[in-house]
Order: C-alpha cells, then structure tokens, then sequence
C-alpha cells in the first residue's frame, strides 16, 4: 500500500564534497540550535519515464531506489512552490500497479522505461532546535548519472540539498537560503537530479518542461490556446488526487472539463471545429461519468446537514441510519464509475486529443485577429444565449416546468463565466466583473437546482421509510425545508439577473 508525504526542499550547486569550508555554520539562523552529523548513505536510483520523457516534461519523476532509509518506489508529482507530492511504495521487483496508474493522466499510457541510473553518496546532516527536534535535512550529494537511453552518456556533479521537516516553518527555508547565499552558494538551476541528469548525460533530448505559451499572447488564438493549455495541465495533474479520492478533487475535475467544452463552444470561431466538436462530445462524456460521483457527494452533504441541524425532537424513527445506507449503496456505485471511466482507453484517448489540440492548434482564420474583438463577441453571444434562457425561465409560473427552465438558465451562466475566464486577460476587468455577475447568477440558480434535486431524493426516502414500517414525518418536514428553500432562490434570482445584465458593463465588454 502507498504512502504520501509532502516534501519541501531547495537545492544548490555544491563547490565540493570532500572539502566543506563553503559551508556556513547555519546555527546562526534561528531557530537551529544545533548541527548533528547523520553519517554517509549510498544511494542507488533507476528512474523510469517514456521514450519521449512526458513525466520529465510535466515536473514528475517515478524511481526505484535502493539504500537509505526510504528504499522503494517514489512517485513525485509537483505542488505550489518548493514542495512536492512523494507517494512511496515498498521494495518490489515489479513497479506497483498502483504508482502506475497514477502516472496514466501525464503518461497516457506509453510505456515506462528506465531512462536514467542515478547513484549517489550523501553526506547528512540535521538542523535541530534548542529542544534537539528536527528542522530540516541537509544533504550533500555527490551525484553520477549514467544515460539507459540509446547512448551511454554519463555525468557527475555535487549538489546541495535543504528538506524541511515535517511542521517545520516554511521561513525557515528562506533563512537558511539567505545565509547560503551570502556566503557564496547559489540556487541550483535544475529542478531534479532527473532534468539535470538528462540535460548533462543525454545532451541531445528535449527533456524540458512542459511550459507553453511562455511569449506574451497577441492574437485571439494565442490567449486562447494559452488558456486551453492551462485547463488541460490542470486535468492531467487533477488525475492522481482523483483516483485516490481526494476531498473536492472530483468536483475539481469536472468543473476542468466543462470549462474546457464551454471553451471550445463559445470560441468556435477561432477554432475548428471539425476538430472541436468530437472532442466537446467526448469532454461531455467524462464530465457524465464523474458527474454521478460529484452529484451524490453533493445530495448526502445537504441532506445530512439538514438533519443534523433538526431538534432531536422532530427526528422520528431511523432516520441517520436510513440515510447512511441510502448514502453506502449510491456512492459505491458513483465511485466504481469514476474509476472505470480514469481506467478506460476512452480517457486515455480523450488525453491524447487535448494535448494535440494544445500542440497544434487547429486555428481558423480569425484567430490571428486582435483578440479584444474576437473574444468579445464571443462573450457577448454566449451572453445574450443566457439573457434568452433566462427570461423565458422568469417567465414562467412557477412548477416543474420552470425548475427545468432555471436548471438550463444556469447552464448558461457558467458557460458565459468561463468565455469570461478565457477573454480576462485580452479584456482585463470589464471580464471579471461580468464574470463575478454571472457567477452570483449561478450560485443562486444552482442553489435552487440543489434544492429540487433534493427534494426528488427525499421523496424516495419517504416512501422506502413507509414501506419499512418507519416514520416519514422528518423526511416530510426536510421536504417542506427544501421546497421553501428552492422558492426562496426563485425570488432572488431575478436581483442577480439584472445585475449580470447590465447594460453598462455589456458595453464595458464590447468597448
């Protein structure tokens, strides 16, 4: 079974190993108390990627490492700053199914070769408080890197390491980092032992990261690549936390995909969409499967808020105990819909067709145009398909038919939040504020959504609770709390829709 931790850490470009003059004596940096020597470890690496590097290019590494005190596979996927996500599998011959598929999202499924042999002696030390509690790790590597590509190069260097301890204070890295370079010891400039091992022993591959659109944009097809680029990178590394169930990371993903299909409809003119539509088809198709997991996390939430916020006196009969197993039997099945759907060839295949659409975009004419144009009135047409909706939703009375109009409305909104999101930077804030509109226009309609979904699942409940010879008086009484709540939503609705429409700000938008 994997384990996580997360590490924090800088590296530098050590002068030397054997003579540790250039060293400072880092007690001058509070709060380390003490430098305690940890002796030497001989470390052995073999790391793993695809013939054409796509973890190296996406800030991941997979090893197998021998020696030390943490031998075993080590998958390391990036976070903000200088941390990293380091999931650990024990010793095995075999590379565990499990690290496997969580590269499956950056590797698509290409083969995993050894690429890289990296063996290192490190000399250790710790930094430690007055009370002789850990801070941080200083390492002190030097490093041999042999090439298991098609050449036989190899490379070797010393480098400094500094891993800050787990609850240790984040400053204190910028500290320590102030003393080593006052002294002489700069930043290293490779990342990873893994990209600076390609950079040196295998001097003719590509092995950069995966960073596009670095050039400022200028056409309407360079913001909106830039943007695309941007929501497929945040699903290929929304893909591990997902498979292993993280909090929100369902809800993070499918929001991902739809803001990429609203993408791709609302700025048809800038994209082909021969190329496009298949690809919106398919986006539609993962957002369904991970819809019937993040649907249900969403109803057991709100249900079991409401009746743990009853008195205890209007809770009649077995209502916690219905209502988890009511929870256990759909979220089972939810979540073995996720994973089918992460583990089939569709989704890897979806996978490609993004990156390829990112690559090589499939641009039309127009995208070479000035993008405050463009991306206006691509803007602005998703919004007056919103001012359609809505209004034939406010229109109606109120009713099953009109929920269905709201429901649609809303639909709309989000698709104008995220044209709005894709045009911020070629419009700046007339965007934003129309986004930030739309959006209350959306919570308050998604609110009244939640609230009929709601209460068609209290229904069911009701009835299988009558069936069972149990008290249906609370499952009636949340019914009523949640029809309430969804007419309520309904009178506040038309207030966020005048906002969002606002001539003004349209006009903002279009100047």
């Amino acid at each position: 079974m994997a384990q996580s931790i997360r590490e924090t850490e800088r590296k530098y470009a050590a002068p030397a190993a054997d003579d540790t003059s250039w060293l400072p004596d880092l007690t001058g940096v509070d709060p380390v108390a003490s430098v305690a020597d940890r002796g030497v470890q001989d470390l052995d690496a073999v790391y793993y990627d695809t013939d054409d590097l796509r973890l190296t290019r996406s800030a991941a590494t997979l090893r197998r490492r021998t020696g030390g005190t943490d031998a075993g596979w080590h998958l390391k996927l990036p976070l903000p700053g200088d941390s990293r996500e380091e999931i650990q599998a024990p010793p095995s011959d075999a590379m565990p199914d499990e690290l496997r598929d969580l590269t499956l999202s950056r590797t698509r499924g290409a083969t995993l070769r050894p690429v890289v042999r990296i063996r290192s002696t490190r000399s250790l030390r710790h930094l430690l408080d007055p009370e002789g509690g850990l801070l941080a790790e200083l390492s002190l590597d030097t490093v041999q890197a042999d090439s298991l590509l098609d050449d036989s190069n190899h490379a070797q260097w010393t480098e400094l390491e500094v891993e800050l301890a787990e609850g240790a204070d984040p400053a204190l890295l910028d500290d320590i980092d102030e003393m080593l370079r006052e002294n002489g010891v700069d930043r290293a400039h490779s990342p990873s032992k893994m990209a600076r091992a390609l950079a040196e022993a295998t001097p003719f591959t590509d092995h950069a990261p995966d960073v596009r659109a670095q050039r400022a944009p200028r056409s309407a097809g360079d913001h909106l690549t830039a943007h695309l680029s941007r929501l497929v990178r945040a699903l290929t590394e929304l893909d591990p936390a997902v498979r292993r169930g993280r909090p929100d990371a369902v809800h993070r993903m499918r929001t991902t995909l739809r803001r990429l299909r609203g993408c791709l409809r609302s700025y048809r003119s800038v994209l082909d969409r021969e190329v496009t539509d298949p690809l919106r088809a398919e986006l539609k198709w993962l957002g369904g499967e991970l819809g019937a997991e993040r649907d249900h996390e969403v109803l057991q939430e709100r249900l079991t808020k409401g009746v743990r916020e009853l008195p205890g006196e209007l809770v009649l009969g077995p209502v916690t105990a219905r209502l988890q197993a009511w929870d256990v039997a759909h979220r089972a099945e939810a979540r073995r819909r996720t994973l089918d759907a992460l583990a089939s060839p569709r989704y890897l295949a979806l996978l490609d067709a993004l990156n390829r659409l990112v690559e090589d975009p499939p641009l039309r004419a127009k995208a070479s145009r000035r993008p405050r144009k463009v991306m206006s009135k691509a803007l602005l047409k998703e919004h007056d398909r919103l001012r359609r909706r809505m209004d034939r939703a406010l229109g109606m009375p109120p009713g099953p038919e009109r929920d269905a109009a709201i429901h649609e409305a809303r639909k709309a909104a989000k698709r104008v939040r995220y044209a709005a999101e894709a045009a911020r930077a070629a419009l700046g804030k007339s965007a934003r504020r129309l986004g930030k509109r739309v959006k209350a226009v959306q919570r308050v309609s998604g609110d009244h959504h939640d609230a009929v979904v709601a209460q068609d699942a209290l229904r069911a409940l009701a009835v299988a609770a009558h069936a069972a010879g149990e008290p249906g008086f609370t499952w009636g009484l949340l019914h009523g709390q949640e029809r309430a709540a969804a007419r309520e939503r309904e009178r506040q609705l038309p207030a966020a829709w005048q906002r969002a429409g606002d001539s003004r700000l349209l006009r903002a938008v279009r100047h």
